[in-house]
């Protein structure tokens, strides 16, 4: 199973390749920007609760698809570019096991535990 979650995520990342490929951007902003919604994780300094709340919401790929599709519906280009960067971010964080966090610690995630935290 986690084979198969992988191969979807992969995809999903080259999908997000893709679609950054068809906007007017310069392809510097894609890695510089790639890293940037974890700053999501700042919410941990609050607490476990706050920070899983935080980053979920960061990394939910519905919501980069909504924001994806409100930006290119609206042609608004820094919306369009922000659904695209947080769908890559999201599966590229899948594609190394990374997922939604559990609201008891970091290392608790829907697709299992990382770390050496188990």
């Amino acid at each position: 199973m986690k084979n198969l979650i992988k191969l979807e995520q992969i995809a999903l990342f080259a999908f997000s390749i893709f679609l950054f490929s068809q906007t007017n951007f310069s392809w510097w902003w894609f890695p510089l920007l790639l890293l940037f919604p974890d700053i999501s994780m700042m919410g941990y300094l609050a607490s476990a609760k706050t920070g899983s709340l935080i980053y979920n919401i960061f990394h939910h790929q519905a919501l980069a698809l909504a924001i994806f599709c409100i930006g290119w519906q609206m042609e608004i280009d820094w919306l369009h570019l922000t659904g695209i960067i947080l769908l890559g971010h999201s599966s590229m964080d899948r594609i190394f096991g990374y997922g939604l966090k559990y609201p008891d610690t970091f290392n608790n995630t829907h697709l299992g535990w990382i770390g050496k935290s188990q």
